[in-house]
């Protein structure tokens, strides 16, 4: 099912992660989603901060909650804190919720509670740095249900189809083991991250190899990691790729234009997608 928005629904924005550091790219994320003709609200969140998070878990709990009967859900940034609010018992509707980085907590808890509509994609503090394809693809998809092919790097050949996950890698390595967490048996997976050695990517890697959620998975992609001109710690990431997940004998594609470097490509989770290795 594709619940496609029209002119005059409502969208909220919520702040369940850190607080917003940067006024000027929100208000400009703002006026993109209201040309759009869609009723947007928020919490005065530019006034908001408690700590490093923006409201203290309560204010940041009720707040998405009282957010679920909104058309679309935009998370303000990224950062830190939406894991905390999975330990008290969220409401999920069926509605769109967009976010990335730290607020995949979210994205991963919805979908495995069963509840459609996580998407991977821009905050509303990162979606006017985007490019206009990426903001276009994301109009496109939440009016018209429609979605372009990405692009990135094969690594290892073959073909696979299987319901998306796309998460951002230590976000989806600290829920191992909770209820929180997707089964991706048969699913095609993509993870991005940023700022991280590669020597801790590669303990990530170890770990999720070691705990066996990925053994079922159909394939496997990569977004961005690094700055694109960070050419030595691309050279390394793409060989601990091979090393670590060439023997899953599954598809592998390399630099797709998913993360937080801007081209950052809206994919909602679990819905049928396709992996092609071979070109």
């Amino acid at each position: 099912m594709i619940y496609k928005l029209r002119p005059g629904n409502d969208v909220k924005v919520i702040a369940p992660s850190s607080c917003i550091d940067n006024e000027q790219d929100f208000l400009d994320g703002l006026k993109i989603i209201e040309s759009w003709g869609l009723n947007i609200g928020h919490n005065y969140l530019l006034e908001r901060k408690f700590g490093y998070f923006s409201g203290n878990d309560d204010i940041r709990f009720n707040e998405l909650e009282t957010s679920q009967n909104s058309q679309l859900i935009i998370c303000a940034r990224g950062g830190w804190g939406s894991s905390r609010l999975l330990e008290k018992n969220l409401r999920w509707e069926n509605k769109w919720l967009l976010g990335f980085s730290d607020n995949c907590s979210l994205l991963l808890s919805k979908y495995s509670n069963g509840s459609f509509g996580s998407i991977h994609g821009p905050t509303l503090s990162t979606l006017s740095n985007e490019p206009s394809w990426s903001i276009n693809r994301l109009k496109s998809f939440l009016f018209e249900g429609y979605l372009d092919d990405i692009k990135g790097t094969p690594l290892n050949k073959g073909f696979a189809k299987g319901n998306l996950i796309v998460t951002n890698l230590t976000i989806f390595c600290y829920l191992v083991g909770t209820n929180h967490l997707p089964n991706c048996d048969g699913k095609i997976v993509v993870f991005e991250d940023v700022n991280e050695d590669i020597y801790k990517i590669d303990r990530m890697f170890t770990y999720l190899r070691i705990s066996k959620v990925l053994d079922k998975i159909v394939g496997i992609g990569f977004g961005y990691f690094f700055d694109k001109t960070a050419e030595e710690e691309q050279r390394l990431l793409k060989s601990l790729i091979i090393d670590r997940f060439q023997e899953f004998d599954i598809p592998i594609v390399f630099n797709l234009p998913i993360g937080h470097s801007p081209g950052n490509a809206c994919i909602p989770l679990g819905f049928m997608g396709m992996l092609n290795g071979n070109n």
